[in-house]
């Protein structure tokens, strides 16, 4: 038994749920539209081009929650994850990660995706340990801040090793899938990289490096 890390956005989804979510926030006037349009689509494009200020990005992607009351925002998901989430969920996804299910894997996701929207994606898929960048509740409010390190990058590795060592685990055997040159820190630190649906970075990366190439599209 071993541990089978998944990315979230682009790798067990078919699309980026951060993103998904700023869209959803526009389309229903939730937030200023313009403003919130343009951001979402700089930082899109920041992270896609790998350039992308996380802190700067959680600030933004926060300020929406704290601006409104929990049971509003609860909502609000519940309508996200018919509306936007569940369609980008495919067999391929699902298969394989009840391949690691079957096998007696350990199934863990890690995404800087802020934890209020990666949380029932995770349980959609019936993984039960979830490793993101969490965001802050105080007097049962979003304070619109982050705790702790953002799970991006290096701070995934950060993140993950804190996690394994509190649940006692090991990262002997351990499988991580994901298809950003982001995750090439945590790529670089499992037994079983695999890139699934990688980006152009990453997929000159696996293959010079001869890991497996998953395409789901």
């Amino acid at each position: 038994m071993s541990l089978a890390i998944f990315d979230l956005d682009n790798t067990l989804l078919a699309g980026d749920s951060d993103y998904a979510w700023g869209q959803f926030l526009v389309a229903h006037n939730l937030v200023d539209r313009p403003y919130y349009e343009r951001e979402n689509e700089r930082f899109g494009r920041a992270y896609q081009d790998g350039a992308l200020d996380i802190h700067g990005y959680l600030a933004f992607a926060l300020k929406p929650l704290a601006q409104h009351d929990l049971s509003t925002l609860e909502q609000w998901r519940r309508d996200f994850m018919h509306s936007k989430i569940l369609p980008m969920i495919q067999p391929k996804a699902q298969n394989l990660v009840d391949k690691h299910r079957q096998a007696g894997d350990t199934l863990v996701i890690i995404t800087s995706t802020m934890d209020f929207i990666a949380q029932p994606i995770a349980q959609e898929f019936g993984i039960e340990h979830l490793i993101a960048s969490q965001a802050e509740i105080l007097n049962g409010r979003f304070t619109g801040n982050v705790v702790g390190t953002p799970c991006y990058r290096h701070g995934k590795v950060e993140r993950l090793q804190t996690w394994v060592d509190e649940h006692g685990e090991s990262m002997t055997g351990s499988w991580f899938y994901s298809d950003s040159h982001t995750d090439l820190p945590l790529l670089n630190a499992v037994d079983n990289p695999v890139a699934v649906n990688p980006d152009e970075t990453l997929r000159a990366e696996a293959q010079v490096r001869g890991w497996p190439i998953i395409d789901h599209h």
